[in-house]
């Protein structure tokens, strides 16, 4: 633990039925806007029960849509109905819909963000006995770290179909024709020396990929934890707002410096999926980003890296590492009429059998990884994932506070900051810090209009309205 380090007082900790009244009113409008209503009055046809999952529509989830016969064959009397939608997108409606009570989705794709505070709102059903009661689907076979995160008071909300930290993935046919070694643990300085000397944009080959779409989930997600080594941070002990500090100027003028100088054209408007692409199709010598992204990139018939691929752990300045811990998993709102049957639906997508589903049918490298242990001890994914299986393991296991930041915090999280605010908050700052990639205007100026509005949040924290 830090020196000297606390948890949040009760005042400190936000104060959830004064944020829930809030956050009703505000995504009841977002609801009518983005047209997400209705979509759980369709009644199942034929004496099915029907359900609605909202998911996020990245590769591994739309794997999961092309399975669907099998999980029909096994389960006759269950209709599923996907609202498959970009990032951005997908936590506006779930947030929309699930604030509200609106009660479209019976399944909702949240993340380790969402999770213990919805539970705490009293917004998500338990799922400890449904997880417990159901033969095989072992839940002390989730990785311990992700397994925590997705629980509150001790008991699981969510499930994880997937779980991350994140690493460097590099070409190593590239590097080996460069002449340039990667270092098993690599430092930004490190990065931006291999970059430059990548960087070819004559032969269509950026020398790193990195984020830059505007979103808390999308841009923040990797610059966090550059801030978090450089010795940074969103708020000190005392909620005192800090994103104008050297620590922080130096952390995003590096990001900010490192993409524009060597990374992918139209960076302000590149997030995962634009940097998978790119990655995978051999545009891009180095790219920073979730382990996840190893189901994608090492599928042959997807990728023409499969084989050209390494991984060194994320990049350091100040601290002993520099991860983040994620994970997309599946809930059940308590609005849902079908909880059974929307279980029925979670616990096959999130089993073991799913897993050896996906490899047999999609095959082994399109595996959901960071979810299971036993995952890991599959002969035919171990001979797959002998690249990068170790680096994600350590990456999640390693992924805490204590390692890969240099202050103490009044909150938690890596990638992002555990408070009901950072939806708004993390998405306005992303906006400055996609401006200042975009060379709309200077680090300098996207970090002063951030730091006012890190500061609004932090008069509520101090005056005690949390």
């Amino acid at each position: 633990m830090f020196p000297g380090r606390t948890s949040p007082t009760p005042r400190q900790r936000p104060d959830r039925r004064r944020f829930r009244t809030a956050l009703a009113g505000m995504f009841a409008l977002l609801l009518v806007l983005t047209g997400c209503a209705g979509a759980g009055a369709i009644g199942g046809g034929n004496g099915k029960t029907q359900i609605v999952v909202a998911i996020v529509s990245n590769p591994q989830m739309q794997d999961a849509i092309s399975l669907q016969e099998q999980f029909r064959a096994e389960h006759p009397n269950i209709d599923v109905q996907f609202v498959s939608l970009p990032e951005n997108e997908a936590r506006a409606k779930i947030t929309a819909s699930v604030a509200t009570g609106g009660g479209e989705f019976d399944v909702v794709m949240i993340s380790n963000y969402e999770t213990p505070m919805w539970a705490e709102n009293g917004w998500l059903t338990n799922l400890q006995e449904y997880a417990e009661t159901t033969p095989g689907y072992d839940p002390q076979d989730i990785l311990p770290n992700i397994r925590k995160s997705l629980s509150y008071e001790g008991d699981l909300y969510s499930v994880p179909f997937y779980g991350e930290s994140s690493f460097l993935a590099y070409r190593k046919d590239l590097f080996k024709k460069a002449g340039v070694t990667m270092p098993d643990e690599p430092t930004w300085k490190d990065v931006q020396r291999m970059a430059k000397k990548l960087h070819n944009p004559k032969q269509g080959v950026a020398g790193i990929c990195l984020r830059g779409l505007a979103g808390w989930g999308e841009n923040l997600a990797p610059l966090n934890t550059v801030i978090n080594t450089y010795g940074g941070r969103w708020f000190d002990m005392d909620w005192n707002a800090t994103l104008d500090s050297p620590e922080v100027e130096a952390a995003v003028t590096d990001y900010v410096n490192l993409v524009q100088n060597y990374g992918q054209p139209g960076a302000a408007t590149s997030g995962f999926g634009d940097c998978l692409t790119r990655y995978s199709q051999g545009n891009a010598a180095m790219w920073y980003d979730a382990t996840s992204m190893v189901s994608s990139v090492e599928d042959p018939e997807a990728s023409k890296v499969a084989d050209k691929t390494s991984y060194a752990l994320a990049p350091v300045k100040k601290t002993e590492s520099a991860g983040w811990l994620y994970s997309w998993s599946l809930a059940i709102p308590s609005t849902s009429e079908n909880k059974d049957a929307a279980w029925e639906f979670m616990s096959w997508m999130t089993s073991k059998d799913y897993i050896k589903l996906v490899g047999n049918e999609l095959g082994w490298e399109r595996v959901p990884p960071g979810s299971r242990k036993s995952t890991y001890e599959i002969p035919e994914y171990e001979k797959v994932s002998g690249a990068y299986a170790d680096r994600t393991l350590d990456a999640i296991a390693g992924a805490s506070q204590e390692t890969s930041m240099t202050k103490p915090v009044p909150y938690t999280g890596l990638q992002f900051v555990g408070i009901p605010e950072f939806q708004d908050l993390g998405t306005r700052v992303a906006q400055q810090i996609s401006a200042a990639i975009a060379g709309q205007k200077s680090v300098e100026e996207a970090l002063r209009q951030s730091q006012q509005y890190a500061e609004t949040v932090s008069e509520t924290y101090q005056s005690g309205e949390n």
